[in-house]
């Protein structure tokens, strides 16, 4: 079976969206692509340091014009920034050209993940990490909720188990986003 439709991962920070998207995408033998890496690959910079010299609003344009220019790579899996499916003008996009996936996981799974994480995350650059994670979780899932699926992931979930769930959702949502080759 072939995608004919490209996969859009969304979800808070340390959700697994990189990792189970770069699965999901060697399963259906498509390319992967990471919006977060595509943009510091464009600006030559990680994207704490566009932040800190560019400010967020430049970085934000950045992610509008990455998603465009992915998504006319089709099919294909794309994991995004947690904050891009918050913009209006991306929803519309994404829900345009590919299916929508939100990878849902509870505040406490996410902060564990992400305490850990050597990635330098540019809004938990604060005094009260924690308190900013609960704070953006609070502000984004209901905009995430609105994806076309919703894939629950815990700390019991491997990634194949999580890559197989989606599959089968997919599958059942979306029998036609698959063609026999």
């Amino acid at each position: 079976m072939q995608l004919s439709k490209s996969v859009v991962l969304v979800g808070m920070m340390g959700a697994g969206k990189t990792t189970v998207g770069a699965r999901l995408a060697e399963h259906l033998q498509v390319p992967f692509f990471d919006t977060d890496h595509e943009i510091e690959k464009i600006q030559q910079l990680p994207v704490a340091q566009i932040f800190e010299q560019k400010g967020e609003t430049y970085f934000r344009e950045q992610e509008r014009m990455t998603l465009r220019r992915i998504l006319s790579i089709s099919p294909c899996i794309i994991a995004t920034g947690g904050g891009i499916f918050m913009a209006e003008n991306n929803r519309y996009l994404i829900a345009q050209e590919a299916i929508s996936i939100y990878l849902s996981a509870e505040l406490s799974l996410l902060y564990e993940r992400i305490q850990d994480d050597d990635t330098v995350r540019p809004l938990l650059m604060t005094a009260d990490p924690k308190f900013t994670l609960q704070k953006l979780y609070h502000e984004r899932v209901p905009c995430y909720a609105t994806a076309d699926l919703t894939i629950p992931v815990d700390s019991i979930l491997t990634v194949q188990a999580t890559v197989d769930l989606i599959l089968d959702r997919m599958t059942a949502a979306y029998p036609m986003m698959f063609c026999r080759s």
